[in-house]
This record gives structure tokens, C-alpha cells and sequence, in this order.
């Protein structure tokens, strides 16, 4: 037949083989593409292409802050210059003894002992006389620690003068609780303690009990402890000394370290 192209094939056909014109729908079986099965293999297993790190793949440690410059803070991110504020510690504790604040007058008067120990008898002159600070020598101003607020009561330089004039050493003793209670320091008493000497003259011993009422310390008035420690100080005998105040507590610090007691007038008392 002419213009009738003739199909020739080249092998022999295998019998069972589909024809391999017919797909799944004649119920032939297609056999797998090799280039397929590879490109679909490398598109599971193909790996992204590198990029940013993600922050939240690992933590990142915080920059070391700097202790001698200047430097971000990583948490804030405010500049920090030099080094960091060391830690505030509190108060240091109060010792369980009173402190001793010497004046310029600080020595031992043998003369005034000398008499006191030979007249002997209830008229003997004290080796000694200690006067309470706050109410008794100067107005009671609470918790002062301002030396102008200092103001010597009327009388009171006329009778310290009286006691120095026939050669007995003078002395303060005082309960300041408001160092306990944070309201002073050492410098605030020892500021107010210049200013009185100013007023009033040097006094030979200062013993100042700064501890509160309850903490149990042995030198808060009515305890003898300051009034131990001013006449261990001046090397006199308790019992040789008098002391001066306005209040019981006076009173009774005084009779409990065996010295004489005297309580001056006041509106309080």
C-alpha cells in the first residue's frame, strides 16, 4: 500500500510484556523514572542554604560587665561607667560597753581623793561628781545631735564651777539610745559633747551608754555600768562619787553602783 507507512520492530517482543503505549488505565504497569526518583529523593533531603543564626536556637551568654570602663549593662542597656557600687552594709553592732569619751580635763585629781579618804564621815568631799547630760546640765532636746541646739540650763555653770573650784574632777554620764535606734552617730555625741565643754567648761571623763532598752546591756541608766566605767577612768571608788541627775533612772544607777544620789528639780520631776 502506497504512502502507508510500515512499523518495524527491532526486537523481539517478550511475551506478557505490556505494550508500552498502554498506562495503568489498560491495566499495564509503568515502570519508574531513574531521573524522577532521584530529583524527588534530593528534594526531601536537600539542605537550606545558610543564613542568620536563630536567636532562639541557643542562649546567648550576656556580655562580662566591665569593672574599669565604661560599658553597656545587658540587662537595661544604660551605659555603666567605672565600677560597680559595692554592696551597703549595715550598721556595725554596738559593743555591750559604754563609750568613754575623754575631755581635756581627763586626769586623776589626788588632792580631791587625798581629802575625801582622810575627813572620811558623811561630809567628806566626793573624789568625784558626774552629772547627767540631757535636763540636768543642758535643756532635753530628744535625740540631739546639733550643737546649736545646745542650751546649758540656768544654773547649771554656777554649780559645775562650784565643784571644780574646790578641786573635784567633774564627769557626764548619759544614756543615748538614739544611737541604737540609728538616729545618731558617735560623731553627732561627740559634736554636742564639744559644745557643751564650750558652755560649760572641760569635763574630766564622758560615759555614754548608746545602746536601747532592750538590749540588755549592763550600762543603760538605771545599771551602774557608766558610772563603773567613769570612775575606773578616773581611778576613784563609786562609793567616794555623787551623781547628779534629774530623773529615777539617775537615782537608780546611783544607788546601785553605791555612789550618792541627787535629784536636781525640774518641771518633770
Amino acid at each position: 500500500m502506497a504512502g502507508r507507512h510500515r512499523r518495524v520492530r527491532l526486537g523481539p517482543r517478550r511475551s506478557g510484556a505490556p505494550h508500552p503505549r498502554r498506562g495503568r488505565r489498560h491495566g499495564g504497569h509503568q515502570r519508574p523514572d531513574p531521573a524522577r526518583s532521584v530529583l524527588a529523593l534530593a528534594a526531601r533531603t536537600v539542605v537550606a542554604p545558610p543564613g542568620p543564626p536563630d536567636d532562639r536556637a541557643a542562649p546567648r551568654r550576656p556580655p562580662a560587665r566591665s569593672t574599669s570602663g565604661a560599658g553597656p549593662d545587658h540587662r537595661t542597656g544604660a551605659v555603666v561607667t567605672g565600677r560597680p557600687a559595692a554592696r551597703r552594709r549595715g550598721p556595725a553592732p554596738l559593743p555591750p560597753y559604754p563609750w568613754l569619751l575623754d575631755g581635756p580635763a581627763a586626769r586623776h585629781h589626788p588632792a580631791a581623793a587625798g581629802r575625801a579618804s582622810r575627813r572620811g564621815g558623811s561630809d567628806a568631799l566626793p573624789q568625784a561628781v558626774f552629772f547627767d547630760r540631757d535636763g540636768t546640765l543642758i535643756a532635753d532636746v530628744p535625740y540631739n545631735g546639733d550643737p546649736d541646739l545646745v542650751a546649758p540650763l540656768p544654773t547649771a555653770r554656777e554649780a559645775v564651777a562650784a565643784v571644780r573650784a574646790l578641786g573635784i574632777p567633774v564627769g557626764v554620764v548619759s544614756n543615748q539610745s538614739g544611737v541604737a535606734r540609728g538616729l545618731l552617730t558617735r560623731r553627732h555625741v561627740e559634736a554636742v559633747r564639744a559644745r557643751v565643754e564650750d558652755l560649760l567648761g572641760p569635763f574630766a571623763v564622758w560615759a555614754i551608754c548608746p545602746h536601747g532598752p532592750d538590749d540588755g546591756c549592763g550600762c543603760r541608766k538605771p545599771s551602774p555600768g557608766l558610772l563603773h566605767a567613769a570612775c575606773r577612768r578616773l581611778g576613784v571608788r563609786p562609793e567616794h562619787t555623787v551623781l547628779i541627775g534629774d530623773i529615777a533612772a539617775d537615782l537608780g544607777a546611783a544607788r546601785a553602783a553605791g555612789a550618792r544620789g541627787i535629784l536636781v528639780p525640774t518641771p518633770q520631776t
